[in-house]
């Protein structure tokens, strides 16, 4: 059993903002899986899938970003076998926009949606796919731009790098994480130039 997460901030205040695109990502796996993220449990909108006769967790946390690990613990207790079963994707200001970087553990730089997960799993080694959403180049709040819209302009490199990023969940469910970093973040590295 595999757990993926998507991050972000639930209702319609949050919508397309660039926190949310972890919750981008799983309404993408879960229309190519044919299944619906509706069960409301574990303080999250989640379902079953399977995927190459793996079978899978998806999960969206309904918590707000910073309180995500109550869910994602709730979530893969009992039913994910390690950490390294969990994949998180999530937003990342350090990347440029459009740009996608697997990593198989590490700390959560910065990211206090990251830093929930490690506090409650009590571990760091669980899989994440961060998503590029460029520097606060406005040098204002941090906040305000993560939880801003995406200009008309982004949106296009956006939709690849979400459709990218479902491409690289699915690597890693079906050949394990070292296959998804090999082939998604060279391709990732790549298309950069």
């Amino acid at each position: 059993m595999k757990l993926v997460v998507g991050l972000g901030n639930p209702g319609p205040r949050y919508r397309d903002t660039r926190h949310n695109l972890g919750f981008a990502v799983l309404d993408t796996l879960a229309e190519r899986f044919g299944v619906r993220l509706d069960r409301e449990k574990h303080q999250a909108l989640t379902t079953d899938a399977v995927f190459k006769g793996e079978r899978l967790i998806l999960l969206k946390p309904l918590t707000f970003m910073n309180l995500s690990g109550a869910s994602v613990a709730a979530a893969a207790r009992n039913r994910v076998p390690a950490p390294e079963d969990v994949l998180v994707v999530v937003d990342d200001v350090n990347l440029p926009l459009g740009r996608l970087r697997l990593r198989a553990g590490g700390s959560a730089g910065g990211h206090n949606g990251l830093k929930s997960i490690i506090e409650r799993l009590g571990s760091d080694a669980f899989h994440r796919v961060r998503l590029g959403v460029g520097p606060n180049e406005g040098g204002g709040d941090l906040a305000g731009h993560v939880l801003g819209r995406f200009r008309p302009e982004e949106r296009d490199a956006v939709n690849n790098m979400v459709a990218r990023a479902a491409d690289a969940v699915e690597t890693w469910i079906a050949d394990g994480m070292e296959a998804a970093m090999n082939r998604h973040n060279w391709r990732a590295s790549a298309e950069k130039g």
